[in-house]
């Protein structure tokens, strides 16, 4: 079932995104980071990509030797797997980094074939080793470029002009936003600017980035309507959980935190006693978020499920 058709049902959702576990590690712990949470009935669950990097190995003689690496594998696998064991719908994502369109396409087919119809398109974080973010040859550039190739296949336009009765691919596709804009962009107004393309380019919903500040969201929600974007825009929670998110959330999702819940994790000197904090800092957004009537609220678990189920306790 799509996520706009599960949207529509007039009340506020529960889901959640898992990572993939390292290469070398079981599906159980995919299987225990969504047990704990099986109670609250997610709508469905998001499933991360993580593309190819490239890591320099010593040989003989001290050359060095450029090899790729995956730590992260299995995103469609997991998906089909989740659906098959939970039978709940899964998202997963897709990014332009490391894909070709021709992998791209080929991955939206085998997605098709596992039944599952739905997509979260994102252009991906530059790979460590680089400073900015580097298409593939032959790959998308943006999620718009992406948006706009998933859009062509449920149109049955294949990049192959030569497939013969193509079948078009029925998929609902969501996008990124962000409440506090995209680090890479001059300014709100532009960034929406750039949203509201994937939008009308076919994009029929919005999960946004992060945020500890409700104000943002609803500032965001109202200058998107402004400019004219109608479709449902999800807000994105991930409760603090340990000491050095004070630091490590600001700096890698780009996001503030506010000054009443910055002192009161200076005031906290354990991970366990920061984690208290940001369970009850994301419980009290949660409850204003569903108050005001939020189509859904997505959690980012990082493959943790005790805070989300305590939080979705209180809630839900």
């Amino acid at each position: 079932m799509k996520v706009t058709d599960k949207l529509v049902e007039g009340k506020t959702l529960f889901s959640f995104e898992i990572l993939p576990p390292q290469k070398g590690s079981s599906i159980q712990s995919i299987y225990d980071a969504i047990d704990p949470l099986l109670d609250f009935s997610p709508a469905y669950i998001n499933v991360t990509y993580h593309r190819q990097e490239y890591i320099y190995k010593k040989r003989e003689k001290g050359y060095l030797e450029k090899v790729a690496v995956r730590k992260r594998p299995g995103t469609v696998g997991i998906c089909a797997a989740i659906k098959h064991k939970y039978n709940i719908d899964t998202v997963p994502h897709l990014i332009c980094g490391g894909f070709t369109r021709d992998e791209t396409e080929n991955a939206l087919i085998d997605l098709q074939f596992l039944g599952i119809d739905n997509v979260l398109a994102l252009r991906g974080d530059p790979i460590k080793t680089e400073h900015v973010f580097v298409p593939q040859e032959g790959g998308n550039k943006n999620a718009l470029e992406l948006v706009e190739q998933i859009m062509r296949l449920k149109k049955g336009i294949y990049l192959d002009e030569d497939v013969k009765n193509p079948h078009p691919l029925d998929l609902c596709v969501g996008v990124a936003g962000y409440p506090e804009k995209h680090f890479e962009a001059p300014n709100m107004a532009t960034d929406i600017h750039f949203l509201k393309k994937k939008i009308e380019a076919g994009a029929q919903y919005i999960v946004t980035q992060l945020f500890f500040d409700n104000k943002k969201y609803f500032d965001f929600v109202v200058k998107c309507r402004e400019a004219g974007i109608t479709v449902p825009i999800i807000p994105g929670i991930k409760p603090i959980s340990r000491l050095s998110h004070l630091t490590f959330m600001p700096k890698f999702f780009h996001v503030d935190l506010p000054e009443s819940l910055s002192s009161e994790l200076l005031n906290c000197t354990t991970d366990q006693q920061a984690a208290e904090v940001g369970r009850e800092w994301a419980t009290l957004q949660c409850a204003e978020l569903v108050k005001a009537g939020v189509p859904s609220i997505h959690f980012y678990t990082m493959g943790k499920s005790t805070q989300v189920a305590a939080i979705a306790k209180a809630i839900y």
